[in-house]
């Protein structure tokens, strides 16, 4: 009997078990993703916090160096002679660009596996299964 209102088409009608292991896999894809689209979050704001250090020390080049620098500890604004902020800085930017570093090793190895995740549930789902983004 066909159905009213199909929402496959013929040849995705397939009745495939879900199996327990399947399960397990659909659930591991979807760890995966949260874990990913978290990652991305932050690789970004790092990426952004990195790029906003680079400006600052080509900045912090173009003051006078008699003049000290507010520089922010925390809530706080200490005046450090222009040195002393450059070599801050640029500890700041290596351990920003060190975490971007790290975070894009995670967000490649983290795709890696929902890859072959991926190409084992379509392969045996097929068009029944949607791992995309949308």
């Amino acid at each position: 009997m066909a159905s009213k209102f199909p929402l496959l088409q013929r040849e995705d009608e397939r009745d495939t078990e879900v199996t327990w292991e399947d399960q397990q896999r659909i659930n591991e894809f979807s760890k995966l993703n949260a874990r990913y689209e978290n990652l991305e979050d932050r690789y970004k704001r790092e990426k952004e916090e990195n790029e906003y250090l680079d400006d600052l020390l080509v900045d912090i080049e173009l003051l006078d160096e008699d003049e000290p620098v507010m520089y922010k500890v925390g809530d706080v604004f200490i005046k450090l002679p222009l040195e002393d902020a450059q070599a801050r800085v640029e500890l700041d930017r290596a351990k920003i660009s060190q975490r971007v570093q790290g975070l894009d090793a995670e967000l490649s190895a983290t795709q890696a596996k929902m890859d072959e995740l991926k190409k084992v549930l379509y392969a045996k789902f097929g068009q029944a299964i949607n791992l995309e983004k949308s």
